[in-house]
């Protein structure tokens, strides 16, 4: 099992979400988060001083898949969260040792 993770727009979750489940993902979940990356959010310079760094809204989109799908999920995510401008986000792929479902005490892939 593999965590895919995922910093997108706020305008793109929409899009995400179908991406997500026509790629054969069974469920994911979403947190609304704030950050910056290389651009800082917006750079501004006024007489020289150092950028101004600005935390910008962004969602974290979490999906639990099987190790097969990984590629096709993270295609998805990309494809459905892009505009082509800086800022559209990352995504990256943790291991999952292993999931636990609270209502069954199913385990790893049976809990996904």
């Amino acid at each position: 099992m593999k965590l895919v993770t995922a910093i997108i727009r706020m305008n793109k979750l929409d899009a995400v979400m179908s991406a997500v489940s026509e790629a054969g993902a069974g469920g994911l979940t979403v947190t609304e988060v704030r950050g910056f990356g290389r651009q800082y959010g917006h750079m501004e310079q006024f007489h020289l001083a150092a950028e101004e760094r600005v935390l910008r809204p962004k969602l974290r989109v979490d999906v639990v898949v099987h190790d097969s799908l990984v590629t096709t999920v993270t295609e998805a995510i990309m494809k459905s969260a892009q505009t082509g401008d800086i800022g559209d986000g990352k995504i990256w792929v943790s291991p999952i040792e292993s999931a636990l479902r609270v209502r069954t005490g199913e385990r790893d892939w049976e809990a996904v």
